[in-house]
């Protein structure tokens, strides 16, 4: 794949990115308005009523309520929305740097702190990683270090990292 490919599809799925977010910035916009109104309209109702007329306060502050909760949607959709993103960043980055594609400026040089590796041994790893995600959750460690024999990544000699294994 070439850089030009590469920036191109990064290109494309920002503006996708943008889009999305754009939409949920309109969604936590629009909730936090009908709040507002809310709160107002119980203000409102309680000083229309002087203190007698219970059900059109009562009636407010259930309007106001629901929109609360509609507002804390929201915001646990922006915050999801963003943990989401922050996360596809970081794995961008890792594969970059572990690949050594760097977009820099052009006619700029850029050069990694790590030698670039392959993609197939990125994906051994990282299934290796996932296995002993796995492990810790379920409580399958052992004190001394965990066990390798159920990983099917073939080991490459090349790394360090796989020749102590």
């Amino acid at each position: 794949m070439t850089v030009h490919t590469t920036l191109h599809k990064r290109g494309m799925r920002f503006a996708a990115l943008v889009a999305v977010m754009d939409n949920i910035v309109d969604t936590l916009n629009n909730a936090y308005q009908d709040f507002v109104s809310a709160a107002a309209s119980v203000l409102e109702a309680k000083e229309g009523s002087g203190g007698q007329n219970m059900a059109a306060t009562d009636a407010a502050l259930e309007n106001f309520k629901q929109r609360w909760e509609f507002f804390r949607v929201a915001c646990d959709q922006a915050e999801e929305f963003v943990e989401s993103v922050k996360q596809r960043i970081g794995s961008e980055c890792l594969v970059d740097e572990a690949t050594g594609y760097i977009a820099g400026k052009p006619g700029q040089a850029v050069t990694t702190s790590l030698p670039p590796i392959s993609a197939v041994r990125l994906e051994q790893m990282s299934k290796a990683v996932r296995w002993l995600v796995i492990e810790l959750q379920h409580g399958y460690g052992t004190a001394g270090g965990t066990s390798h024999a159920h990983i099917s990544a073939p080991f490459d000699a090349r790394f360090s990292e796989d020749a102590a294994q």
